[in-house]
């Protein structure tokens, strides 16, 4: 064999070795891997397991406590009628003819959530759970003694926590899901005063300043005959000239009523404009022109005399209008017709 046929073979036979070095190298490493089971990366789509404990437990891969990330993306809270204090401000000599009227309809759904303030305690209203408040103030319809009212109502709204407070008289019907509803549309981060005024102007008023001098001042205010609402945001912004006395005495500097002082106050000392809302009723406006659909949308209505004619909305049913002449009855049973006195007869 040639020196040159000897060094060929020899090269050879030294690739051919080395050949069978790699492959056998490479099979070992693809046993290895075989035998290990690669754990999954978790990802937000696919978390991943908890390696004990069973197999519905999930392991976060965020250092952070859950529940701490749960407060960060939870919303704002949702109103509850809880939420809202209602209050009613009547007389002693009322208590059985209109008040009687509100308890059997829209205040028996509201029951808990409703303080009537009046100047006659009631042991039979208060037997039957009604938050009745003897406020100890004046009988009469003077602006010292209706004030004298409002100040309790918002005394006892400030020491409940609630988030609202909302006024009415005792010829109002408060639809409770309809005013849930509206007042759950404003921001919380706002100062809310939001009613109907009585007058198409501003009020005019003399402020009794020091040294016996006045000065005529302008505001609108919502009418306590329709209702309005205050949020506590703004209500508590209120109390240098609304808690305790302070009420009573803003009262006597503009010798006005309770729903002008409110307007006062918040207008005027506060800078805070009056949100006009066309779903609150008096009976000091034309109720007939309400159509009955309308009827069941607003947040309260009225009744009375009205250019001496009985001012009521128009509604059909069971209860004629001599039965029923302010239509309370007629519209809580439209509302709620499961209610246990009102006819099953077909309305007519």
């Amino acid at each position: 064999m040639t020196p040159r046929k000897r060094t060929h073979l020899l090269l050879s036979a030294v690739l051919t070795l080395s050949f069978i070095i790699v492959l056998v190298a490479f099979q070992q490493r693809d046993r290895n891997a075989h035998r290990r089971t690669p754990e999954l990366p978790s990802s937000p789509e696919r978390p991943a397991r908890a390696k004990t404990g069973p197999a519905h437990q999930v392991v976060s891969d965020k250092s952070e406590d859950p529940r701490k990330e749960t407060s960060k993306t939870r919303g704002p809270p949702v109103l509850q009628t809880k939420d809202i204090f209602l209050a009613v401000k009547t007389t002693g000599r009322f208590h059985s003819s209109r008040l009687a009227l509100l308890l059997q309809t829209w205040i028996s759904r509201t029951k808990e959530h409703t303080y009537i303030f009046t100047d006659s305690p009631d042991a039979e209203i208060s037997s039957r759970g009604f938050n009745i408040i003897a406020t100890g103030c004046s009988p009469e319809h003077s602006h010292q003694a209706l004030s004298c009212k409002m100040a309790a109502e918002y005394d006892h709204f400030i020491a409940s926590g609630k988030t609202w407070l909302c006024h009415v008289d005792d010829d109002n019907y408060v639809n409770p899901d309809v005013l849930l509803s509206f007042l759950a549309a404003f921001p919380l981060d706002s100062d809310i005063y939001v009613g109907k005024p009585s007058l198409d102007r501003p009020m005019k008023a003399q402020e009794l300043l020091k040294g016996n001098k006045t000065r005529e001042v302008e505001f609108w205010f919502a009418t306590g005959g329709a209702g309005f609402c205050i949020n506590r945001r703004l209500a508590e912004k209120m109390a240098p000239w609304a808690s305790g006395p302070r009420f009573e005495q803003t009262s006597a500097l503009i010798r006005l009523p309770d729903d002008c002082v409110m307007g006062f106050i918040i207008e005027r000392r506060l800078g805070v404009s009056m949100i006009q809302s066309s779903l609150f009723h008096s009976h000091l406006e034309n109720l007939n022109l309400l159509t009955p659909r309308d009827a069941r949308t607003q947040v309260t209505l009225s009744y009375g005399l009205f250019e001496n004619k009985m001012n009521s909305v128009e509604l059909k049913g069971v209860f004629t209008k001599d039965e029923d002449p302010s239509r309370f009855k007629t519209l809580h049973c439209l509302l709620y017709p499961v209610t246990t006195w009102c006819p099953s007869a077909n309305w007519r």
